[in-house]
């Protein structure tokens, strides 16, 4: 008698395709689930021939194991969140590169969300996390209210903000001094002549913004000019639209001599409306952005901006929450500060 294809040599019928769990595996191989689950978790004390058999059934029935059902049962798994303010801003692609490569070094995922700015979002996608037992978290926080991240870490997540400082010794963080960065771009602008400033910023809500006009406030009271000649031109979002924006709005006035841009997204959207005008940059006006992601040096004129660490910043942060994750009590808390670089190219000069 032969064998059907749809058969084991047992002949046990093969499951149908997306109902095969272990037991399917085991009746499949002609052995008991623990042997099965002993080749998944402790393959060491099975003895090869029957090991060979389970994983040849795993392989013919597609057999792909429950990581949330097994991380239920352990209390913990190797999974942790990412969550950044903004997917679209190659800022944080670039970020996102420093802690997927940390976390596959170490045999971690990681799951990726997006607040979008929104502190109510945010908040519901912490709840996700949370439920999915996600050993830590890295987080670009959307507002400086930190209620539920404490919360979340009273549930035994770690926490590590990223791009973001604490005033906190018990969390970690990673940032760039951002003020520091905002006094650079403005001092700059103020080197090459430049006297009346807009400063085309994010939502106030943003620590990166506000500690940018800090920073920028700083330089003009260092080079003894009155701060009134920083103009804020506020916009809603951090593209490259709402820089296009708000250089509409520049335009029906006059013209100040320097435009400084909260990141190189807003920069690109003022850019792009200032030569459609046949506004000259920089001879008409001078323009800097601030990341400098890889699009700022391809513009139609390359645009000077303030360089970040972002792959280092991803990496460090990981690094940090990994090894909170693995040595809780061993684990010492580390408030990293990186200094920014000023990178000059054509559109200030």
């Amino acid at each position: 008698m032969t064998t059907s294809s749809d058969e084991t040599r047992t002949g046990v019928p093969r499951p149908r395709p997306g109902s095969v769990g272990i037991k399917e595996v085991a009746r499949y191989a002609g052995v008991s689930p623990g042997t099965v689950s002993n080749v998944l978790n402790r393959p060491e004390r099975v003895a090869a021939a029957t090991r060979a058999r389970v994983e040849e059934a795993i392989r013919e029935l597609g057999f792909v194991r429950n990581g949330s059902a097994s991380t239920l049962r352990a209390g913990q798994g190797r999974t942790v969140g990412l969550m950044v303010l903004d997917l679209a801003n190659p800022f944080f692609t670039d970020v996102a590169r420093g802690v997927e490569d940390v976390v596959s070094e170490r045999g971690y995922a990681v799951l990726l969300s997006s607040s979008g700015g929104s502190g109510e979002r945010e908040q519901r996608n912490l709840l996700v996390l949370a439920e999915q037992r996600v050993r830590g978290v890295l987080i670009t926080p959307a507002a400086d209210d930190g209620e539920h991240i404490g919360r979340l870490r009273e549930r035994g997540v770690a926490v590590v903000l990223l791009d973001h400082p604490t005033p906190q010794a018990n969390q970690c963080s990673v940032a760039v001094d951002d003020v520091a960065g905002g006094e650079l771009a403005v001092g700059h602008l103020l080197g090459q002549g430049a006297r009346s400033i807009a400063y085309v910023t994010g939502p106030p809500s943003l620590r990166q913004c506000t500690d940018r006009r800090r920073g920028a406030l700083r330089a003009l009271r260092a080079a003894g000019i009155d701060p009134a000649a920083l103009r804020d031109v506020p916009v809603s979002a951090m593209n490259a639209r709402a820089g296009q924006e708000a250089a509409a709005r520049l335009l029906d006035g006059p013209l100040p001599d320097a435009i400084f841009c909260a990141n190189d997204l807003l920069a690109l959207g003022v850019l792009r409306v200032l030569l459609q005008a046949g506004v000259k940059v920089p001879s008409d006006v001078v323009l800097i952005g601030y990341d400098d992601i890889e699009f700022s040096a391809a513009a139609a004129v390359p645009l000077s901006s303030v360089r970040q660490p972002t792959y280092q910043l991803g990496r460090i942060a990981t690094e940090l929450l990994l090894d909170e994750c693995d040595d809780p009590a061993g684990h010492a808390h580390q408030q990293v500060m990186f200094q920014p670089e000023l990178v000059v190219r054509e559109s200030t000069r």
